[in-house]
């Protein structure tokens, strides 16, 4: 059964950097499998889970998606998460699963969706465009309707214009825990299509929930303004 989506609004972005580190640190002591967004939204999130809890050695990571660019290319998903969050790390993560850009994205999607096979993603951080993306699903491409794979290969949809790795709507819906995390004026409109309506293929946001364990969305103020009218 889909699960609704709790709704948490933040003070600023800040505050809700906060909380979104705190649910990082809860999966990291847990032992969970964490999948990382990339984008600029999630990097004070991981610069505080680092600060807040420095052992990560009982997590796995992996990343929801990532641009099909070698690890030290400054568009890399993995580069921003290197440099905010394993660089400021006592204790690493058990392991830490890169997207492999650099093989091509066909190739590295393949090789992510072999390695996911049975593995249960505990905590999956999402980020929101504000055309209503999540990860590389992005509006009017393949990507939104495939529901076979794991990973694929996706076409970009904004800029950088290069080819990309993404996690599937439903293998993003069959990890524990969805967290989207989501600040500014300039998310609202899309934060009000993927949290205040139906799913929709044009938004697809909203098509990302948890179907065994729980979704919530941390917003602050700036991006929470049309739901909460």
């Amino acid at each position: 059964m889909e699960s609704a989506v709790e709704l948490v609004v933040a003070q600023d972005a800040e505050a809700a950097a906060a909380l979104a580190a705190g649910e990082l640190v809860h999966a990291a002591r847990a032992g969970l499998h964490i999948a990382l967004s990339g984008g600029s939204t999630p990097r004070r999130a991981y610069e505080l889970a680092a600060a807040a809890e420095p052992d990560w050695s009982r997590a796995t990571l992996w990343w929801s998606d990532e641009r099909a660019v070698p690890p030290d290319d400054p568009r890399s998903n993995y580069r921003l998460a290197r440099e905010a969050l394993l660089s400021r790390l006592a204790q690493p993560p058990a392991a830490v699963h890169r997207i492999r850009g650099e093989l091509g994205a066909v190739a590295a999607a393949a090789e992510l969706a072999a390695a996911l096979r049975d593995v249960e993603l505990g905590l999956v951080l999402l980020g929101l465009g504000g055309d209503g993306h999540t990860a590389s699903l992005f509006p009017g491409k393949a990507s939104v309707t495939e529901r076979t794979r794991l990973a694929i290969a996706a076409e970009p949809g904004l800029e950088p214009w290069v080819e990309r790795i993404t996690l599937t709507v439903p293998a993003h819906c069959a990890a524990r825990r969805i967290v989207f995390l989501a600040v500014g004026a300039a998310k609202a409109e899309a934060a009000l299509r993927a949290f205040g309506g139906p799913p929709d293929l044009a938004t697809p946001a909203s098509l990302v929930r948890s179907t065994s364990g729980s979704t919530l969305a941390i917003l602050d103020a700036d991006a929470a303004r049309l739901l909460q009218r």
